[in-house]
């Protein structure tokens, strides 16, 4: 972790357990079973299962492995998001929103990029590896916590139902599984 990235944690402390736990619960709520924020709080759950896969894997070989799978999951789930739900988050008026959202993913797959580059057992590794996860999960608790509830209770049912195609046709369209 830099010297900034230190900084900016000391001075701006993550979100509490139990503020994300509220987050997600009230996320859920407002979603309905096949709608595109029921898909996003699915893939959710699954990179914050990765991420723990990630770090307590033993081996490089299973490390790497898992932070590839990890790798996917985000990738494809941050380009669905970039393409569906952040442009309706903008018509929303939302704009400001929907730009820290892509700058925020914008760092976050850099950084996964660098973490590539890093020796799997190594304690900076390890660092890199829980530096993306603290930035994904204070991303993850904006997106359920306001951005998205809003943008769920703002939107046409046509609209909904438009939003949740193409957010699962871009998903599969990188992951090449359904949604």
């Amino acid at each position: 972790m830099s010297t900034l990235d230190k900084i900016i944690a000391a001075v701006t402390p993550p979100e509490s357990e139990e503020a994300r736990a509220k987050a997600r619960a009230d996320a859920e709520a407002i979603a309905r079973p096949g709608d595109w924020l029921s898909h996003i709080l699915d893939h959710h759950r699954q990179i914050e299962a990765l991420f723990a896969a990630v770090k307590s894997a033993t081996t490089a070989d299973a490390r790497v492995d898992a932070q590839q799978r990890l790798a996917l999951i985000l990738t494809g789930h941050s380009i669905a998001e970039e393409a569906a739900i952040y442009p309706a988050l903008a018509a929303d008026k939302q704009v400001g929103h929907a730009e820290l959202a892509y700058q925020e993913q914008s760092a976050a797959k850099m950084e996964m990029g660098l973490l590539e580059r890093l020796d799997p057992m190594s304690q900076d590794y390890l660092d890199k590896l829980e530096h993306i996860r603290g930035a994904v999960a204070h991303h993850v608790y904006s997106e359920e916590g306001t951005w998205f509830p809003e943008l769920a209770k703002d939107v046409s049912p046509d609209d909904q139902a438009r939003i949740t195609q193409r957010y699962k046709e871009e998903f599969q369209r990188y992951c090449g599984s359904p949604a």
